[in-house]
């Protein structure tokens, strides 16, 4: 049996009499990495803060009632109605009577007045004929006078109540929809009740509450990145539409309103706001995702003219929406990793692909 010290000779000559070939084999070739990258690139870019809004509607009316009475009719609530279509309706029983009463007054006092009209003329002939008196005459002229005038009240109120009977009916301001409904119907409500609210979703804007201190970065038109997390994040751009010139001297805030196209939201739904805090200045950025953030700081990888991934230690500066203020080695038009970064080493063999969604496992 062979001890461990008569193996050694053996082994040894076994090691000299292998090829050389198997000496000085080649290490298996490294695969490379698949990344997406972007050029950097200077741009505008201002710090921004992120404040509270919510969308609204400009179209926001809780409609009230004009006249008292019993509801005979109410909307239900998430009625879709046209404007000047009725959501509400007041019994009006009282009122037809009072202008069926009206009218028939009308037609007297007409009568009447034609009456006098007649009699006026009838005593203008016998006056030629020398058989009436000029004072007989000049009174009845006074009766037709007086006739006249209290056919134009009767007419007036005759048109009031008319006026009264529609306001019985609440109409729609404008198209909406029915967002509350304060009574129900057969319920009694006195002037000035509210009785629904009626919202039109087609005209909405996001209302945002403005530090005092950053509304002077801020011009209507200026267009401001919105953000709302409602399966998943969801960022779109809005324009200012109006800046309300009145500041709230507890708060230190003043009312923005940003205008956008977004059939997806809703009425009431929290927003985020990237508001400006300062001027805007030309910086150096590259995408926030290029960032690969570890304990020792922040880094980048630039691919280099041969394919290497080159990693490059950064300073961060101010920020604003996708993009992220850079400084040091990288200069515009580098081509930076933002996709595959995580799993790079520094001199790492790169293969640039296009930007297609989990086109690669990351």
């Amino acid at each position: 049996m062979l001890n461990k010290s008569s193996l050694l000779p053996l082994l040894f000559l076994f090691v000299v009499n292998l090829p050389l070939t198997a000496l000085s084999a080649p290490a298996p070739q490294q695969r490379s990495a698949p990344v997406v990258v972007v050029d950097a690139q200077r741009k505008q870019l201002a710090p921004v803060i992120w404040v509270a809004g919510t969308v609204i509607s400009r179209n926001d009316a809780k409609l009230a009632t004009e006249v008292e009475g019993r509801l005979k009719k109410v909307a239900e609530v998430g009625t879709r109605v046209k404007e000047d279509e009725v959501v509400a309706r007041i019994d009006n029983t009282f009122v037809n009577l009072e202008i069926e009463e009206l009218e028939a007054g009308v037609a007297r006092e007409r009568a009447q007045l034609t009456f006098l009209r007649e009699e006026v003329k009838r005593l203008q002939r016998l006056m030629k004929q020398n058989n009436a008196s000029q004072t007989r005459l000049e009174q009845t002229r006074a009766d037709r006078d007086i006739a006249g005038n209290n056919l134009k009240i009767a007419r007036t109120r005759l048109q009031l109540a008319k006026e009264g009977k529609w306001r019985h009916e609440i109409r729609a301001p404008f198209a909406g929809v029915i967002a509350e409904r304060y009574v129900q119907t057969g319920e009694r409500v006195d002037k000035g009740n509210q009785v629904v609210r009626l919202i039109d979703p087609a005209a909405m804007e996001v209302r945002a509450s403005v530090p005092l201190k950053s509304i002077n970065y801020v011009a209507e038109g200026d267009a401001l990145t919105l953000l709302v997390e409602h399966s998943g994040k969801i960022e779109i751009e809005g324009q200012v539409r109006t800046i309300v010139p009145v500041g709230d001297e507890r708060s230190g805030l003043m009312d923005l309103r940003i205008h956008f196209k977004n059939e997806g939201w809703r009425i009431g739904q929290p927003v985020r706001v990237a508001l400006p805090t300062a001027k805007p200045k030309e910086a150096l950025v590259v995408p926030r995702d290029a960032l690969v953030l570890r304990r020792d700081g922040a880094s980048v990888y630039r691919v280099t003219g041969d394919n290497m991934a080159e990693k490059i230690s950064v300073s961060i500066g101010i920020a604003a929406g996708d993009f992220v203020e850079v400084s040091d080695e990288i200069k515009a038009g580098d081509q930076i990793i933002i996709r595959g970064a995580e799993r790079l080493r520094p001199g790492q063999k790169v293969k640039i692909i296009p930007a297609i969604p989990k086109a690669f496992g990351i």
